[in-house]
């Protein structure tokens, strides 16, 4: 959770890192390439969580509705909706498109989500999803909880994973299934 500028700031440079690719203008003012809005998306997002958890003082308004309007318009153009302080520092979204990320939901340092992932509940009523630090989720997989999945865990494309999952571990299938450990 981002609580200080200092905080913000290494949050803004693990994503950075995660990322990886580098930052071209003319891909932002020519092309409008895919990477330029997930860039824009994640320190957007950093900002709106730094001033939504600022204790705020009359002048703290103005940028928090700058960001909280800017996010939002983020979110139906890159189709990722993904609430505030449910993601850890250098989370990357691969690519534009459907990911569905509530509020009960929390995910550790360094995991890479591809499109069309849905991470929700099984029934109503509270409930909370724990997904490790270095975590890799594939294209279409759908997470139901509540659930816990460990650190260093490979989720293969199109899974539907209803239950816990171990450290290490690489699932795939309907319902998922360890289909390996990691050494």
């Amino acid at each position: 959770m981002i609580k200080s500028r200092k905080d913000l700031h290494e949050y803004l440079e693990a994503d950075k890192a995660q990322l990886g690719r580098p930052y071209h203008l003319f891909k932002k003012w020519l092309i409008q390439a895919e990477d330029y809005h997930l860039r824009l998306f994640m320190v957007t997002l950093r900002y709106f969580e730094y001033y939504s958890n600022k204790k705020r003082h009359l002048w703290d308004y103005i940028p928090y509705l700058y960001y909280y309007r800017k996010f939002y318009r983020l979110q139906q153009k890159t189709g990722l909706y993904i609430r505030p302080n449910t993601v850890g520092a250098g989370f990357c979204p691969l690519h534009p498109g459907f990911v569905r990320i509530g509020h009960y939901v929390r995910i550790g340092k360094n995991c890479t989500i591809l499109p069309m992932v849905l991470i929700g509940k099984k029934h109503p009523g509270p409930c909370t999803i724990t997904i490790g630090d270095n975590c890799y989720i594939g294209t279409g997989v759908t997470i139901l909880g509540p659930l816990t999945i460990g650190n260093n865990v490979t989720i293969a494309a199109g899974a539907v994973v209803t239950t816990d999952v171990p450290d290490n571990a690489v699932v795939a299938g309907v319902p998922a299934k360890i289909v390996k450990m990691k050494s």
